[in-house]
């Protein structure tokens, strides 16, 4: 499976951008994202992954993980992880609706607001992306398949 972060708008505080899957049908929709802001300087907790292609695994351990499994429990099979980010690392994909609940992860939405006109950006319905993106990766997991997300940059912030 390949998923892929269009992210077309990088402000001061955070970044908006457009998740995909990618297919030989061509590219589904899935939901919006948000991320931290582009530093050239990586801030700690306050800087998104660079652009480039990550694999996606199940993170099994730590809070995110434990409050999860409370949250979703028939759902959750583990924390989406983006491994193997140079100089980061527990960059997983979840629930969260401004810069304050990211620290370089993804958060997933059903609808955003213009990060030009509200600072901290803001993805709405967080809950229900996550619950509907989730069960699409974690099964491909499940079934053993590769799953790799290409971030790509089409804001000019490299």
């Amino acid at each position: 499976m390949k998923l892929k972060v269009l992210r077309f708008s990088s402000q001061t505080d955070c970044t908006n951008g457009l998740l995909f899957e990618e297919s030989e049908m061509g590219m589904r929709f899935l939901c919006y994202t948000l991320e931290d802001e582009h530093r050239a300087l990586k801030v700690k907790g306050e800087t998104r992954i660079p652009s480039g292609i990550y694999n996606i695994n199940f993170r099994n351990e730590g809070g995110f993980n434990e409050r999860y499994k409370k949250r979703f429990k028939t759902l959750h099979k583990g924390m989406l992880e983006i491994c193997d980010v140079v100089n980061f690392q527990y960059v997983l994909i979840h629930c969260g609706n401004d810069d304050s609940d990211t620290s370089g992860c993804l958060l997933l939405g059903d609808s955003q607001e213009n990060n030009v006109i509200i600072k901290d950006g803001f993805i709405g319905k967080s809950t229900n992306a996550y619950k509907r993106v989730y069960p699409i990766i974690a099964e491909e997991l499940e079934l053993g398949n590769e799953v790799i997300i290409e971030y790509i940059d089409l804001d000019n912030r490299i």
